[in-house]
């Protein structure tokens, strides 16, 4: 009995002891852990976020033979550049606002408004703060919206267009500022290309690894997918299959995340940039021709 007894007292005492190891060490892999998650996702945000290019392409800031240079101010003051390219048969369909990435700038993009512009569309590329001839230095997406706000308001308030004939045009993180300019403002189509889902699914893409609850510490959340059900125009997703910066599952996300009217083109053999190289002509036109569908005649 002596001898069973001290057996049991000894497993209890060893089980114990192992707990006490077990919860030592889940609290140590917290502690280090966790901060060290913490700062691997706001390093990866801060190095991944923005790449501004202060000079053109050309080497020249000079606007297309077709287009007129605009400058426009923000809420807080800050002053904006762009091009405004003008429709090659009049009156527009449309006015498309062009949100470029997160690289570069407008200059690097002139091709998609002059092609659309040959089909038919008044088309605004400009460049956020910090990028190109813009004033200021990129901030965080609260700049990036009110940048995207600004030039929706040129094109309504200064232009005359009315609202139900501006068209929103997104690429890459560009989408992230016409799906929130359409989530709050009336608009005729929303075209969503190369489109994160949102910041922590973009994090969980590169740093697979990181907890999922970790994941939503990121300073700029671009939170498309909680952004789209309260957008109230037609919605074409479209997104390279072979997409080596943002996965294809994003492009699907956000497609589900849209109320209808809507639509989905998964490009075959198309990466993050090369969409209309691949789609050849046929791609812009299939843009153009959604816009143009969705934009309701003139009276």
């Amino acid at each position: 009995m002596f001898f069973t007894d001290s057996y049991q007292a000894l497993r209890r005492g060893e089980r114990l002891l192992a707990l006490r190891y077990f919860v030592i060490s889940i609290l140590t892999l917290a502690i280090i852990g966790l901060p060290l998650s913490f700062f691997m996702l706001r390093r990866f945000e801060a190095s991944a976020t923005f790449h501004p290019e202060r000079a053109a392409l050309s080497g020249l800031w000079r606007a297309p033979q077709n287009a007129e240079e605009v400058w426009f101010k923000t809420a807080d003051g800050i002053k904006l550049y762009g091009w405004l390219f003008h429709s090659k048969t009049q009156p527009a369909a449309a006015t498309v606002i062009y949100f470029h990435g997160n690289g570069g700038n407008l200059s690097y993009c002139d091709w998609i408004g002059d092609a659309l512009a040959a089909r038919g569309f008044d088309v605004l590329l400009f460049d956020y703060r910090g990028y190109g001839r813009s004033e200021g230095e990129p901030t965080d997406e609260r700049g990036v919206y009110a940048d995207a706000d600004a030039a929706y308001d040129f094109v309504v308030r200064e232009r005359g267009v009315t609202p139900d004939r501006v068209a929103l045009y997104g690429q890459s993180l560009g989408t992230t500022a016409a799906v929130d300019v359409a989530a709050r403002k009336t608009c005729g189509a929303l075209v969503v290309e190369s489109g994160l889902s949102s910041a922590g699914d973009m994090a969980g893409a590169i740093m697979p690894w990181l907890p999922r609850f970790v994941r939503g510490w990121t300073k700029n959340k671009f939170d498309s997918v909680a952004k789209l059900p309260r957008v109230r125009c037609p919605v074409l997703v479209v997104h390279g299959a072979r997409d080596e910066i943002i996965p294809v599952e994003q492009g699907r996300k956000l497609f589900d995340a849209a109320p209808e009217p809507k639509q989905l083109r998964i490009i075959e053999g198309a990466g993050h940039n090369d969409l209309s190289i691949v789609g050849g002509e046929r791609y812009i036109d299939s843009l153009a021709d959604f816009i143009k569908g969705s934009i309701q005649p003139r009276g």
